[in-house]
């Protein structure tokens, strides 16, 4: 090779060199702006939807419902909850195209009669489980299904998941869908173990899917916002084979399981409550037309139980009772004599009266209404013109406490009408179910105040109340004149786990003096051991506190009678027990049938307390045991009181709480104590001289 060949060859490789050399660079650039575009792709490139939804499976958009929470009552057991039920349909035509179409040696004849004889025994099998038809019936129903081509046919009702399995087991269907046709339909209900007891109370939801409030009562529509849970979405699409599964190039957001409630109820003093008013009103459907009851812990106001069974008011004929409406929060009406208390309450608060002071009889009448036949007989049998506040009270006198009115309020009505918005009976206070009506109380400042409203009031007419109001004051009676807050919800739990304590609160720390509350204590025994609730609760299980009421029901713009001329009553009974030391208060409100006779409180609604209170106490181990007639009496020591001087302090150390204020407020003295059990000190002491009007203090042990 010459020389300039070599020249050229070299020349030639160097060239060459270079290209390829560049190609390399080309090549390493190319990398990296692929590479970057491929990370910017990973990093946040989303695709146009316009095209990428041709390339996509189809999908839908599924809300996920949630699982609705529990309702305990306050011993943990269930009284509401959400639990999976099944419907049964069926395709009749299943498999009938196939047998059609073998022909070949009469196949498909024999196999359409072999599927036809395993639907009769499935019929049959149908039948025993659902007893709403024959199996005949069934029978003629699915074959009709099949010749038709119809592809859904609904088999019986919602069943649980036993009954599910039952039926798996039946000819056909225990061949699966593709063979004998079962398709079954899962579906979270509503279930209520035990039944209609307290059913207006807990209340009741359509739907847990429906969250708009459509359809929902009681504890079930107040408290939604935690049972409902929070629903969660899902997107489905279907597989090349059409089956359904999740598309998780979608978003994903998982249902959130409602919280539980534990309530205040008992379900053991519900049943009590609920048992005693079905007794009382069973039989007596041409008369009653409905009742309420509640059962109030004294120490926290919580709500034990609570009963509202009405019955079909335009059928007479429909004798069944139902809890459909809620009388004890939602009827606000005049409340007739258990209204009486709140007046005495009053009087012996501003130290106007004493039990035993007595009052002229003036032949029962007071101006502007008409005369109290109850006094012309007090006068007729006891030859006499004065009657004593309490004796009054225990025949729940109408003149007596008009009289009482006037004459210590009549001049300045507003003062008496102030006392009852301190006894929360004039206003609507926050409570746990919706549908709380508004009590009504008429105001001495208003242009249609008239001269007869204070002595209607003092009575417990020309205001309205619920028998939730009445039940809440009398029992800050029986708590010293502490009034608690009713309510029905203790606590929200999520796994047996409290979430948040609801609990006791109070609505008005001191709505009188504990002296006042023993002395209203007092009268209140008197009533059922001489007086209206003598007949039905003199003989009870422990003693009660009580008082009767009746009352006519205005009956809108027609007065208290319709345009027939008949009168619709309530009658109403409410106390507590045991009277020393109570522990319950109850409240027993019956509304009668417009008619001509009267419903008393002393009779029915008393009956029926009486029968709540002898279960509970029955039922409560607290309360010691029976002693037989064979047993020996316990021992029992107790203080007397000693003679009492005219302005000398009388010697109660020994004495029960309520005896010792009892004495000692007759005679004039202020009572004040500390402390629980009978008197063991007392200041000043047994003996000494002092004017009425004089503290006296107790110290109990």
């Amino acid at each position: 090779m010459n020389m300039a060949e070599e020249k050229n060859t070299k020349k030639g490789g160097d060239r060459m060199s270079k290209i390829l050399y560049g190609f390399y660079v080309l090549c390493l650039l190319s990398f990296f702006v692929i590479a970057a575009r491929i990370i910017g792709i990973m990093a946040g490139y989303e695709p146009d939807n316009r095209i990428a939804r041709f390339f996509r499976p189809n999908s839908r958009r599924e809300v996920l419902v949630p699982t609705r929470g529990r309702i305990f009552d306050r011993n943990g057991r269930l009284l509401a909850a959400s639990t999976p039920m099944y419907q049964v349909t069926m395709d009749c035509t299943v498999l009938k195209d196939r047998f059609a179409a073998e022909t070949k040696d009469g196949k498909g004849k024999k196999d359409e009669a072999e599927w036809r004889e395993k639907a009769r025994r499935l019929s049959e099998g149908l039948s025993r489980i659902f007893k709403d038809k024959t199996a005949d019936e069934y029978y003629r129903q699915i074959i009709r299904n099949r010749e038709e081509g119809k592809m859904y046919m609904k088999v019986g009702h919602q069943i649980n998941y036993d009954t599910l399995q039952m039926i798996k087991a039946l000819p056909l269907f225990n061949e699966g869908q593709f063979k004998g046709g079962m398709r079954v339909e899962a579906k979270d209900t509503r279930q209520y173990p035990y039944g209609s007891l307290a059913r207006r109370t807990i209340g009741y939801v359509k739907d847990n899917s429906n969250s708009n409030g459509n359809n929902h009562i009681g504890l079930e529509g107040r408290y939604d916002y935690v049972l409902h849970g929070t629903e969660g979405v899902e997107y489905l699409r279907l597989t090349d084979n059409r089956q359904t599964i999740r598309d998780y190039d979608s978003t994903y957001t998982p249902a959130k399981d409602g919280d539980d409630i534990r309530t205040t109820l008992d379900i053991d003093i519900q049943d009590i409550a609920d048992n005693a008013i079905r007794s009382v009103v069973k039989d007596n459907y041409k008369k009653v037309e409905g009742a309420t009851c509640v059962v109030m812990d004294v120490e926290t106001g919580a709500i034990r139980a609570m009963v509202n069974l009405s019955r079909n008011a335009a059928d007479t004929s429909d004798h069944e009772l139902y809890e459909q409406f809620n009388y004890a929060i939602s009827t606000s009406g005049e409340p007739g004599s258990v209204f009486k208390t709140t007046t005495l309450m009053s009087l012996l608060e501003d130290g106007k009266i004493g039990l035993h002071d007595s009052i002229p009889t003036n032949h029962g009448h007071v101006p502007g209404f008409s005369d109290d036949a109850h006094i012309w007989d007090y006068e007729r049998e006891n030859h006499t013109n004065r009657i004593s506040v309490l004796h009054g009270y225990e025949i729940s006198s109408n003149y007596v406490f008009r009289y009482l009115a006037y004459r210590y309020y009549g001049e300045r009505p507003k003062k008496m009408i102030e006392k009852l918005y301190n006894y929360k009976l004039g206003e609507k206070y926050d409570f746990d179910l919706e549908g709380f009506s508004s009590p009504k109380i008429p105001s001495p400042e208003s242009p249609s105040w008239s001269g007869t409203d204070l002595g209607s009031v003092a009575i417990g007419y020309a205001v309205q109340v619920t028998p939730l109001h009445l039940v809440t004051f009398y029992n800050a009676i029986a708590n010293k004149g502490r009034m608690m807050k009713p309510y029905l919800v203790e606590t929200v739990e999520k796994d047996g786990k409290v979430v948040s304590k609801k609990g006791p609160s109070v609505l008005n720390g001191q709505i009188c003096s504990r002296a006042t509350a023993d002395t209203l204590t007092k009268a209140m025994m008197r009533v059922t051991e001489e007086g209206t609730g003598k007949r039905m609760l003199g003989s009870s299980l422990c003693t009660v506190a009580g008082k009767t009421g009746t009352a006519r029901i205005a009956q809108g713009g027609s007065g208290y009678s319709d345009k027939q001329g008949r009168i619709q009553y309530q009658g109403t009974f409410v106390g507590f027990f045991p009277a020393e030391a109570p522990k319950y208060t109850c409240i027993v409100t019956m509304y009668s049938r417009p008619g001509t006779g009267i419903l008393y409180g002393g009779t029915m609604p008393a009956m029926a307390f009486r029968k709540i209170v002898d279960g509970i106490i029955a039922m409560d181990s607290s309360n010691g045991k029976v002693i037989h007639r064979s047993s020996a009496m316990p021992s029992m020591t107790a203080g007397t009181a000693k003679p009492a001087q005219k302005g000398i302090i009388r010697d109660v150390r020994g004495l029960g709480v309520m005896d010792a204020v009892y004495l000692l407020e007759n005679e004039g003295y202020k009572v004040t104590y500390r402390g629980t059990g009978h008197v063991k000190v007392q200041s000043p002491q047994a003996g000494s001289k002092a004017a009425p009007g004089t503290t006296v203090t107790l110290t109990l042990e």
